[in-house]
């Protein structure tokens, strides 16, 4: 079934065509939750609240981009708004964007992932969606809700923090 015949039998309530979909991407983005919500049942919460989002609003999908990337999206929106609390961007007051971190000659992928998964909720949330998932600082910017140069900002001194957590 390619994507367009998939994405028409989701609109018309097909539930084994909506299966199949949710099959396809539901690994993926429960990842994506995970990294960001850090919780695993948050990450459920977020998953199932996405896709229910899918299949109400996949019939606004414009196909501007893969279907992937607007599920990612919604995702991404509904992650943030599970942690949505009292503003967790942290204030820095000057930082070189250009400036090159070493991490090292060998990192463990298990040790990273927690190292990641430690950083403050703003570090970690706008590095995992440019460093990982590949969003710009506009995007992210958008999607977060706050400027380029505060994603900029936030990415810099995550990327800091990992340096310092990984050479402990």
């Amino acid at each position: 079934m390619t994507e367009a015949e998939l994405i028409s039998a989701c609109i018309q309530n097909n539930r084994s065509a909506q299966r199949i979909l949710y099959d396809r991407y539901k690994r993926a983005m429960f990842t994506l939750a995970y990294r960001l919500t850090s919780d695993f049942d948050d990450a459920n919460d977020v998953l199932q609240d996405a896709f229910l989002d899918v299949f109400r609003k996949l019939e606004n999908f414009r196909g501007e981009s893969t279907l992937g990337a607007w599920i990612k999206t919604i995702v991404v929106r509904k992650a943030y708004r599970k942690l949505e609390k009292p503003k967790i961007w942290e204030v820095v007051e000057s930082f070189d964007e250009n400036s090159l971190i070493e991490w090292g000659n060998s990192i463990d992928a298990e040790y990273l992932e927690k190292a990641i998964l430690s950083l403050p909720e703003g570090f970690r949330t706008v590095f995992i969606l440019i460093e990982i998932e590949g969003y710009t600082h506009r995007e992210t910017a958008e999607i977060l809700g706050i400027s380029e140069g505060t994603s900029k900002s936030q990415l810099f001194y995550a990327k800091k923090r990992l340096r310092e957590i990984l050479s402990n």
